[in-house]
């Protein structure tokens, strides 16, 4: 077992490849990792001060500079654990160094435009992070399922989206694309407690339920979305998100695994550090 608590590094064990089967994933799985949730979670607080750092780093370089930035996709089922992942793993970092967008349906200006142009609107500056709750990829999932665009434009968007990330990489943004994968059963268990639950009134959408009928449609558009999307400079992780402690551990993991993967350093003084130290004392 490696100093993170996981088997393998999950950058490895949870990406999409070649002939990858989402139906093969279990939800309710930990992929790499044989602790317990109380485990999970002391791990998780362990690594924030590494990620937090490594965040400061980032954005520190680019005053030096530097042109790197990272961009975390986060997709899945209504429930899935997006928001919790938003709070327990972006939220430890100082909030002046991400940029966080949840994409809703599109509306005013964004209906005069391509299905990229408001996403382009939201990306991360160099030295930021960059967090989406959903994001285009609902132009090739929702509209795949509900037939909101003709096939033929979803099919083309596929391509459009791998230009769009092959672009963005090249100008120095790492981009973690990840699938919170629950199980039906438990989307239903937490849509169950929002209902159980007066303080919880106010997540439910009863939109939610005509959602969950077409589970098994939406399964296969994520499948094709996957295989269609994930590259080698913008890769899919499918993460099982039945344990939350779980999705949020090695969704850090990964969003640590590209940060390290930037090395990002102090920028060098653009002044005369003893001269300075001198000025300081004499002031």
């Amino acid at each position: 077992m490696s100093a993170t608590g996981f088997s393998q590094n999950p950058h490895e064990l949870l990406r999409v490849g070649e002939g990858f089967d989402l139906s093969g994933v279990d939800p309710g799985s930990t992929p790499g990792f044989e602790g317990s949730k109380e485990e999970g979670s002391r791990l998780l607080a362990r690594y924030d001060d590494q990620l937090s750092e490594l965040q400061e780093r980032l954005f520190a370089a680019s005053r030096g500079g530097a042109r790197d930035s990272v961009l975390l996709i986060l997709q899945g089922m209504d429930t899935s654990g997006k928001g919790g992942i938003v709070r327990h793993v972006i939220g430890a970092v100082d909030p002046q160094g991400i940029r966080h967008h949840a994409f809703k349906q599109p509306a005013g200006e964004e209906l005069m435009h391509d299905f990229l142009w408001r996403v382009a609107q939201q990306l991360p500056g160099y030295g930021m992070i960059g967090c989406f709750d959903r994001s285009h990829y609902e132009d090739v999932l929702v509209h795949r399922v509900r037939g909101l665009s003709p096939l033929e434009e979803v099919e083309a968007r596929y391509g459009m989206i791998n230009g769009f990330e092959s672009r963005l990489a090249g100008g120095g943004m790492r981009i973690v694309k990840v699938m919170l994968h629950i199980s039906r059963k438990e989307g239903q268990a937490r849509l169950q407690e929002r209902l159980d639950r007066p303080d919880k009134y106010w997540k439910y959408n009863p939109g939610d339920v005509d959602e969950r009928r077409l589970w098994d449609e939406y399964m296969q558009a994520y499948q094709i979305a996957l295989e269609r999307t994930s590259t080698d400079y913008a890769p899919w992780f499918v993460v099982p998100a039945n344990r939350k402690w779980y999705a949020r551990l090695a969704v850090q993991q990964l969003l640590l695994h590209a940060m390290q993967q930037i090395n990002p350093r102090w920028p060098e003084a653009q002044f005369d550090v003893e001269t300075e130290k001198k000025r300081l004392a004499e002031s």
